[in-house]
């Protein structure tokens, strides 16, 4: 086993026997080859939890740019009518004429045209804006609602190695859709004890999707975010997710910094806006473990 120091900021997220901030060893993860040649399936990856202000947003971002990183092409899908994926990939959703809202609602639009190429190579965001909160409600009447995204995305889906569905802040039909077309969920978890009260609801929701619409969804991981080791609260969230959820939480965390809202106004992922800080680095281990964890990545 070994310690990957390039995520550690401080002392206080190791212990005297070298233990991560998960209270457990470090895993040996191989580098990341690129893709070998040959036909393309791509994993499909939802992020999602119902509570809001998690580091849902960031973390699909700063992921995908990491995973892009590793030679793969990926597929950002903003499914959060806030836009704001959109956003931190420097696109102004008020500007939009064609989004993802298009795409669910409108049989006659190419994915295409919706499809925007980000600063990032490898990296492309299928954007959202405010049209898409219009778009539950006009689902409800549609045949094979929760699959209308799956539909979306079968077209683009030999063309990426991996495409990860920001999901919006809610158990909806919005979410149910995204669970629905994913192959996976990552759940990112705010180091706070009213967040991990939440997951239990969101698990709940998870195992009814799986057991009545999609058999093949599997929970990939639970990534803590926002963690500040300093604090004993966020020490004891952190050891309380592994008890309860174990080797299904992340070795890495993702640790509070002013770099991430400062990558928000900048428009890109902290892979590039700080390519060499502690929050980049993060982001990169935790690519890592979501490629160990998916071998077909």
């Amino acid at each position: 086993m070994s310690q990957n120091p390039a995520l550690f900021e401080d002392d206080t997220d190791t212990t005297s026997d070298g233990l991560g901030p998960t209270g457990r060893p470090w895993p040996d993860l191989p580098e990341p080859t690129a893709p070998g040649p040959g036909p393309k399936r791509a994993t499909i990856i939802a992020m999602t939890n119902q509570k809001g202000g998690v580091g849902k947003t960031t973390t699909t971002i700063n992921l995908g740019a990491a995973l892009a990183e590793t030679g793969r092409n990926v597929l950002l899908v903003d499914f959060d009518p806030q836009g704001s994926a959109s956003v931190g990939l420097g696109v102004n959703p008020h500007t939009l004429e064609l989004s993802i809202y298009n795409l669910l609602l409108g049989r006659d639009v190419d994915i295409d045209d919706v499809i925007l190429e980000t600063n990032v190579d490898g990296l492309d965001l299928l954007p959202a804006n405010i049209d898409l909160s219009a778009a539950e409600p006009q689902l409800v009447s549609e045949v094979a609602r929760e699959h209308t995204l799956r539909r979306v995305l079968k077209p683009v889906r030999d063309r990426y190695d991996v495409i990860i569905i920001d999901c919006a802040p809610s158990l909806g039909l919005l979410t149910v859709n995204a669970l629905t077309a994913a192959d996976q969920v990552i759940i990112p978890l705010e180091c706070e004890f009213f967040a991990l009260r939440g997951v239990a609801l969101l698990t709940d929701t998870i195992a009814k999707v799986t057991e009545r619409i999609n058999p093949d969804l599997e929970v990939l991981g639970i990534v803590g975010t926002m963690y500040d080791g300093r604090t004993l609260h966020s020490r004891e969230v952190l050891q309380r997710a592994v008890e309860a959820f174990g080797d299904k939480v992340f070795h890495t965390v993702i640790k509070r910094t002013v770099k991430f809202p400062e990558t928000t106004v900048a428009g890109e992922p902290i892979t590039t806006y700080a390519s060499s800080s502690p929050g980049a680095a993060a982001y990169r281990t935790l690519a890592r473990e979501v490629l160990a964890r998916c071998p077909g990545a």
